[in-house]
């Protein structure tokens, strides 16, 4: 029970202005990469708290993104993983920081714990630090749609059913990752891209499709029966946006591996961003622009030396 508390606390407890030192980096964002405006954004699976979490390009999206309403939908703080062993990196911070700098400037953060951070749960309809707590919510969309956004492990079998399973399931899939991780850097030493080895399973599996199946129809069919005319949701770490039987099912995607977040534009629109290609073309521009800028100072120079 402390170390809940204490792992909540570590989200939602806004430190005194004072203590809070500038961040100079946000304010200095290069020009060449403007913040990208939406009206809402939704994340979910951080998995804070496990060597998993892609906390570098997660923080690359939030200085590189802003929105009206922001969601955290679920599975922020791997509660299951630091119960097992304490991990906490500078960047896991950071990213806790970040997300409260951006409440306290201004955007409204709404917090729908997962089964991974379900001790936030004691704390629904409560706010901390500009984030509020929710068990659920119904977001309209500009265009007048109603969104039902939930974590979606109420939905999960497994986890309401036989949740030591679910843990096992949980330390097998870490496993993964440790291996996933030791194959990528091999592969990168070759020169070869970044290859996902627990989504190569999902896809090849033929119980994790159904079991994927299965979660998507179930969500979307509770959405239907209360008139709503979609979902969002997170938890199966699988980014998917389509229509099942007339229901919008909308589906962020984590930040372990996939590295995505659902956007709504101020129209209404939709959209699944794929913040890995965002950072690859980011990349791309700020290569070329080193290689421009060093032209540029050739020229430069050799105008001077035909000058004298």
């Amino acid at each position: 029970m402390k170390r809940d508390d204490a792992l909540l606390n570590a989200f939602i407890q806004t430190p005194p202005a004072e203590d809070v030192p500038p961040d100079l980096v946000d304010d200095m964002l290069d020009a060449s990469r403007p913040p990208k405006r939406y009206r809402t954004l939704w994340i979910s699976d951080l998995h804070l708290g496990t060597p998993g979490c892609q906390a570098k390009a997660l923080l690359d999206f939030l200085k590189h993104t802003e929105c009206e309403t922001l969601f955290l939908v679920g599975d922020i703080i791997d509660g299951w993983q630091l119960r097992r062993q304490w991990y906490w990196p500078q960047a896991h911070n950071d990213v806790v920081q970040k997300l409260l700098r951006k409440a306290r400037k201004g955007t409204r953060v709404i917090f729908i714990p997962g089964n991974h951070d379900e001790f936030a749960r004691r704390y629904l309809q409560l706010d901390f630090g500009g984030v509020h707590v929710a068990e659920d919510w119904i977001h309209e969309t500009a265009d007048g749609r109603k969104l039902w956004v939930i974590h979606g492990d109420l939905f999960d079998g497994v986890i309401q059913c036989a949740k030591w399973l679910a843990y096992v399931g949980d330390s097998l899939y870490e496993f993964t990752l440790k291996l996933n991780r030791h194959l990528n850097s091999m592969r990168a030493r070759m020169g070869l891209p970044y290859w996902s080895l627990s989504k190569y399973l999902k896809l090849k599996v033929k119980r994790a499709v159904n079991y994927v199946g299965d979660f998507e129809n179930a969500v979307a069919r509770e959405a239907g029966k209360r008139g709503l005319q979609g979902v969002i949701c997170g938890h199966i770490h699988h980014a998917e946006m389509r229509d099942i039987d007339g229901i919008l099912y909308a589906n962020d995607g984590d930040w372990v591996e996939s590295l995505t977040a659902l956007a709504e534009h101020a129209d209404g629109t939709l959209e699944i961003i794929q913040w890995a290609d965002e950072m690859k073309s980011a990349t791309s521009v700020r290569k070329s622009q080193t290689t421009t800028a060093g032209e540029v100072m050739n020229e430069d120079e050799s105008a001077t030396v035909s000058t004298v």
